[in-house]
């Protein structure tokens, strides 16, 4: 029996890895569970798994989870210091579920108290690609993608050489606004950002979403997990999400990975590899799909795209800053403070102001992450001339 620790057990990645634990009963326990601020999905989750260890955002959820669960014997962690214990919780898998860059810090420590690493949250490897790179060769242990996008390419290049790989394509959805014009997308509202129609997200990807800022994110990591330079990772709009991203080698062949859009399926083979799970769900249909559509990226409409070339070619702290300035724009977005299309802007111009300091600075250590981290995020509130304070650090995606 394996077993899991969970970061981000709330959720959206949270409550589809424990779906599939409570399917497989036989193969998994789970010894360790973090969220955030939702105390009574959280105390749901403590009474169905019995786990040894949880962490929440703050004392008051602390206090709260005490009242709700009772005397199950768990011990409550808050903070950073809560979520480094449940990701050092003796464990033979944590899964990385956070979202943004809270969840970098407890990942290097579940690397570093030897665990293997089931990766959904992006960001650890935006921020820090190379030092966790480091850590992971240095510990001898795993890293499994989660993201759809990068478990497709995980799955394309098993057996393969990597001097045989001409590109990487990574596919993306083009979100919910995808056929807008750009004097519509000016004024496109949270909820409409909000509406993908193919898969069920947190506030904080869906946004991302629907400015291609994911896909952004996204290629920086496959930099780093793939070990393949930037300038041959593409992305290529696929808007039914079935073929999740492609591997072309220098013969001319293509390798895709196709299913339906499910994150069970990645998030269930992370927790297996190289075995699989015989899950229950819909299985994919060609013939009744009929077609499948691909189209170019429009960098007009969504100029954010262009980011992950300055930033992978600017400097290692540069796609750090990159990450910071977009959670708060985001943030800013989700909350009224800014129109859509000021969030790609204003990450353009703090990308800007950080390359014009730092070209070619390297990353030696974290606080050299987090240095980056705070100062891109102080420039993105003085850019979008919005006081920052403890509002502006509190993340409201993280459930």
């Amino acid at each position: 029996m394996k077993r899991i620790s969970l970061l981000g057990s709330t959720g959206s990645i949270g409550v589809q890895t424990l779906a599939v634990v409570e399917a497989f009963p036989e193969r998994f326990e789970v010894v360790a569970l973090a969220a955030g601020r939702n105390i009574p999905k959280l105390a749901e989750q403590v009474r169905r798994f019995r786990p040894a260890r949880v962490s929440v955002a703050d004392p008051a959820g602390a206090a709260e989870l005490r009242d709700r669960i009772g005397s199950l014997g768990v011990e409550i962690g808050v903070g950073e210091e809560g979520l480094e214990a449940v990701a050092t919780e003796p464990a033979e898998l944590v899964v990385a579920g956070l979202v943004g860059a809270v969840g970098l810090r407890p990942t290097l420590a579940a690397i570093r108290a030897g665990c293997d690493i089931a990766l959904a949250n992006k960001e650890v490897m935006v921020m820090a690609g190379a030092l966790v790179l480091r850590e992971i060769r240095c510990q001898g242990v795993r890293l499994l993608p989660v993201d759809s996008e990068h478990s497709a390419i995980f799955q394309a290049l098993e057996g393969q050489r990597p001097e045989d790989v001409e590109r990487l394509v990574l596919t993306a959805s083009g979100g919910p606004l995808r056929t807008w014009s750009a004097e519509r997308l000016a004024r496109a509202t949270v909820a409409e950002a909000l509406a993908h129609p193919n898969w069920s997200m947190g506030p904080k990807i869906t946004i991302d979403s629907a400015t291609l800022m994911n896909k952004v994110l996204e290629v920086i990591e496959a930099r780093w997990l793939f070990d393949v330079p930037p300038e041959r990772i593409e992305v290529l709009v696929h808007p039914q999400s079935i073929v999740h991203s492609l591997v072309e080698f220098i013969d001319g062949s293509v390798l895709a990975q196709l299913g339906p859009p499910d994150m069970r399926i990645p998030i269930a083979l992370a927790l297996t590899y190289p075995e699989r799970l015989p899950l229950q769900g819909r299985r994919l249909d060609l013939a009744s799909v009929g077609s499948l559509d691909f189209e170019a990226p429009d960098l007009e409409r969504f100029p954010a795209l262009r980011l992950s070339q300055a930033a992978l070619r600017g400097s290692e702290v540069a796609p750090a800053v990159l990450n910071a300035v977009n959670e708060v724009t985001v943030q800013a977005f989700l909350r009224g403070m800014i129109g859509f299309t000021d969030i790609a802007s204003t990450n353009q111009a703090v990308l800007d102001a950080h390359l014009r300091r730092h070209r070619g600075e390297s990353v030696r250590d974290l606080e050299d992450v987090m240095e980056a981290d705070a100062w891109a995020r102080r420039m993105a509130w003085e850019q979008l001339g919005i006081p920052s304070g403890a509002e502006a650090g509190a993340r409201p995606w993280t459930s």
